[in-house]
């Protein structure tokens, strides 16, 4: 796909128009494995130097925020301080001159559409911050021109309608445009092989560095002081909480610490003792600039900059051949130079704000990419609201800083991970979209056995987790081989319609609800908090809403909300001892995120500590009807629903292994056991007739990772003296191998990811980070029940909560079920598809999976009741459950019926315990 900065539509008469310059956001390229960096700001900018910064004073002792980076962020966030009243509270600090790191070469490209709603209104504020700015007499550079985006392909077009569809929920006027109508919006472009087009009419460009400036002329009478040429070299706290900055000119006291300094944001998160981790890694960004062309229109574009890095004409040139293909006129251009300067990247390419987990009070907004000025209003607001504030109106989970591990800042892996992402800035992006760049780095210890039956990965959080199975690719001779591996093979899908993996996860889903189905919930988070006495339980009766102080051995699903009432976690407590301590099992994504925000609200007397224990504990899923026979034949203990119901705990002995947390819970309704087994060794004689052995599997005595695990002797690691079968046994390994050879006779079967989401979202079970969020209530999500007012504890958020129930929700949690979707040739639903009521947009969808019991595209949203203002009112059962309803899939209505409760699946086993647990509203509500 090619994006062109065009004028406005009503100036389309106006013919024979050419830009000066041309921006090319699709680079996938590190200079020589390099970090590159720049020593010097252009030196065009030495006449543009504000006089009014404080150069020659000193700094003052005190203030409450420094920020560091004078880049169009920086100079954002302390203008949105100042609108909060903190004006003379904040100091700005630069090592050059305000503008003068990346802020000049950013693209100044200026387009609403983003991959996330959260994005798109941060976005969005950005814009109109701008246009503000502009009718306030500031010089912001802002042209609304437009933006045309062109599909050479079917599935680029795909991509389009859906965001077409999407425009109506995010609030964006855009329109599908044909070939023709695109050379009319754009007579420059050559549309022979187009498919079609997307008009954008409201995106425009502005100049970067001149709303950099603005923005600190503005913060300077509003009492910010501005430094230029003051380099940061320490950031100190006491505590984990920042108390003070050293800088070239001195120090300063101060309680908050901004860092805004771009590709160099990394280093700076070094200053620090412990350091805070910015996952950041420059790539080259190129500009082709054109001499002056004679009569150009008002509306092109404009820019005029100095470069920082040699030119690469070779590395460009798969570019510039796209370029003169889609732009037959800058074959006769006369060409000026081409500009390339350095952006930085996150790993997953997205933006990066938040809090740090490493020390409080230091926040981070940084890794913009080429859209700084897209992202700097909206990030500048946000960063603001958090420092004052405490919270934000914005959902921003998917930027914190805080949905990152250790391994994401090496060095090694951003190198070449940065290869990989700045193509997706125009990529064609899949659903289910998989990285092919840093895998292999976190696996279970059964990871291995996963590998030969089959599995085909997805990764999250840095664990590698099968996606599905396809248990014949590896019944091939050796030859297949890779050095005695299997191959590795990571997940695709790459169609907008029926997915390759289609027949594997039906067969796999049919095996958890008719047999028994075998999962890796390894990657998930596990957190176990402890006290000497009953602290641990006021602790945690105080974060969560639910009342967790439950019978020893007793399981409870409860949200932890902040004080607006959303969700910070949804997580289940499984209490391990009478007073003092309890596991919690969360979102694998939640990692970081939720043990920080454990750790905020920790007494300050130490009594409560937490440890993350996810890498301690290998978790096998078992789940379907013949779960219970199966453990009974491999444990002594007695399972009955009398001894061992549903959502309760027990420690186990399974098979030879010992020490093993079973959990009679699957997650995702199912019966069965989650069975939590320590990554530790044990001595075992183990006799050839027990048919673990074979002639290509040598003595299970190695280390995989930091674990015990068998590996077949044609890995070459092993001789002949290692041959015995009495050796040290993964206890993980131990108990797979057990299920899956005692499993055999009751259908066992791997079962992957895609599955375990088939079955949740039949069963209309909610889960963080895809459904729930920072802005989600329980009370609107169907979770009422969950929440315990009366529990005799206050808890976070619970007056925002008392105020939702007295005055009603805003927006309700649904399952749709589509009727007329033709699932072979229709095109799927995966998630943001507008919901219509009546003909009336009501809402948007969340989470969607094909039923395999249902037969039908099931599709997980929010409903919302809005006047004719667009302002959204209570919305009641009876709202919801009248009316016809519509999911649009890239422009394609299918009609839907709505339920409000978990259904009741059919099923060949039907059992009272699985009936009788319902994930959304415990109450069964009918139409």
């Amino acid at each position: 796909m090619m994006r062109l900065r065009l004028k406005s539509r009503s100036s389309v008469e106006k013919r024979g128009v050419f830009p000066k310059w041309f921006s090319i956001l699709h680079t996938n390229a590190v200079k020589d494995g390099r970090l590159l960096s720049t020593s010097s700001a252009p030196a065009f900018m030495s006449s543009l130097e504000t006089s009014s910064t404080l150069d020659n004073e000193s700094l003052p002792e005190k203030t409450k925020v420094v920020i560091c980076g004078g880049g169009v962020v920086g100079a954002s966030v302390a203008y949105h301080l100042t609108q909060l009243g903190w004006g003379p509270h904040t100091v700005l600090l630069d090592q050059g001159r305000c503008g003068g790191g990346t802020t000049w070469h950013l693209s100044g490209l200026l387009g609403a559409f983003k991959p996330s709603l959260s994005q798109v209104k941060l976005a969005q504020y950005s814009i109109q911050l701008y246009k503000d700015m502009e009718a306030q007499g500031l010089d912001t550079g802002w042209k609304q021109c437009g933006s045309l985006c062109v599909a050479r392909t079917k599935d680029r077009l795909t991509v389009f309608k859906r965001m077409k569809a999407q425009a109506v929920s995010w609030n964006i006027d855009c329109e599908l445009v044909t070939p023709s109508e695109a050379l009319d919006l754009c007579p420059l472009i050559a549309v022979s092989d187009l498919q079609g087009g997307l008009w954008i009419p409201g995106d425009g460009v502005a100049d970067p560095y001149k709303i950099c400036t603005a923005l600190i002329s503005e913060v300077k009478l509003a009492g910010v002081r501005v430094y230029e040429n003051c380099a940061v070299h320490q950031v100190h706290n006491k505590d984990c909480k920042v108390t003070g900055v050293d800088t070239s000119r001195g120090s300063i006291e101060c309680n908050f610490f901004v860092n805004c300094a771009g590709f160099w944001a990394r280093q700076v998160g070094k200053m620090s003792e412990p350091f805070v981790k910015v996952p950041l890694h420059a790539v080259e960004h190129y500009y082709l600039h054109t001499k002056p062309i004679a009569g150009l229109d008002p509306m092109t574009p404009d820019c005029s900059t100095s470069r920082l890095l040699p030119e690469d004409w070779d590395h460009f040139h798969v570019l510039l051949e796209q370029m003169l293909l889609r732009v037959p006129v800058l074959g006769s251009a006369t060409l000026d130079q081409l500009c390339n300067g350095p952006e930085a990247f996150s790993p997953d390419c997205k933006w990066i704000v938040g809090e740090s987990p490493e020390i409080q009070n230091y926040f981070v907004a940084a890794g913009m990419k080429t859209v700084g000025i897209s992202a700097a209003g909206g990030v500048g607001k946000a960063t603001a609201d958090l420092i004052v504030n405490g919270c934000s109106p914005y959902d921003l989970h998917e930027l914190d800083i805080s949905r990152f591990l250790g391994l994401h800042n090496n060095r090694k892996f951003l190198r070449d991970r940065v290869r990989e992402v700045p193509g997706m800035h125009y990529g064609l992006i899949y659903p289910f979209h998989e990285f092919e760049t840093g895998r292999n780095i976190r696996m279970s210890p059964i990871y291995p056995k996963l590998r030969a039956a089959g599995a085909v990965f997805g990764q999250v959080m840095g664990y590698e987790r099968p996606s599905w199975f396809d248990p014949k690719f590896n019944e091939v001779s050796d030859t297949r081989l890779d050095n005695g591996y299997h191959p590795y093979r990571i997940a695709y899908t790459k169609t907008f319609g029926q997915p390759p993996w289609f027949d594997y996860v039906r067969d796999e889903y049919s095996a958890c609800r008719e047999a028994i189905g075998l999962s890796d919930y390894s990657s998930f988070t596990k957190i176990d908090i402890l006290s000497k006495g009953r602290e641990v339980v006021d602790c945690l009766q105080y974060l969560c809403s639910n009342d967790v102080d439950i019978p020893l051995g007793g399981i409870i699903h409860t949200g932890m909300q902040n004080k607006l009432g959303g969700y910070e976690n949804d997580c289940s407590l499984v209490r391990i001892a009478e007073n003092h301590s309890y596991m919690m099992i969360a979102p694998t994504i939640q990692q970081t995120r939720c043990k920080v925000w454990i750790q905020k609200h920790l007494p300050a007397d130490g009594s409560v500590t937490l440890s993350d224990v996810t890498s301690m504990y290998t978790a096998i899923c078992i789940m379907g009807p013949f779960t219970r026979n199966l453990l009974s034949e491999l444990t002594d203990t007695d399972l009955s629903p009398r001894s061992f119901p549903f959502f309760t705990f027990k420690e186990l002995d399974v098979g030879l292994a010992n020490g093993i947390r079973a959990m009679n819970l699957t997650h995702t309704g199912e019966l069965g056991y989650v069975l939590y087994i320590p990554n530790e060794v044990f001595k075992a004689e183990l006799p050839r007739s027990l048919g673990i052995f074979n002639e290509n599997w040598a003595s299970p005595a190695c280390d995989v990772s930091v674990f015990k695990a068998e590996l077949p002797r044609s890995l070459g690691i092993f001789n002949e003296n290692w041959a015995s079968p009495a050796c040290d046994v993964s206890l993980a390994l131990h108990v797979y191998t057990q299920l899956i050879e005692a499993g055999k006779k009751y259908g066992i079967r791997h079962a992957g990811y895609y599955a375990m989401r088939a079955i949740r979202v039949e069963r209309f079970y909610a889960f963080w980070g895809q459904d729930l969020d920072t802005t989600t209530t329980p009370l609107e999500c169907g979770r009422s029940w969950r929440v315990k007012f009366d529990k005799g504890k206050h808890f976070i958020g619970q007056e925002a909560l008392e105020k939702q129930r007295s005055e009603g929700v805003k927006r309700m949690y649904v399952q749709l079920v589509l009727n007329d979707h033709d699932p072979e040739f229709d095109l799927w639903p995966c998630g943001n598809e507008p919901i219509y009521k009546d003909g009336q947009y009501v809402g948007l969808t969340t989470t969607t999976a094909y039923g395999f019991t249902f037969k039908k595209q099931v599709c997980l949203g929010f409903v919302k009741n809005l006047d004719s203002k667009g302002q959204a009112q209570e919305v009641t059962t009876e709202f919801v459950l009248s009316g016809n309803y519509e999911v649009d899939i890239a422009g394609v209505r299918y009609s839907a019926k709505v339920n409000l409760h978990s259904p009741n699946l059919p099923t060949q086993y039907p059992d009272k315990e699985r009936g009788a647990y319902l994930a959304t509203r415990e109450e069964q509500v009918t139409s």
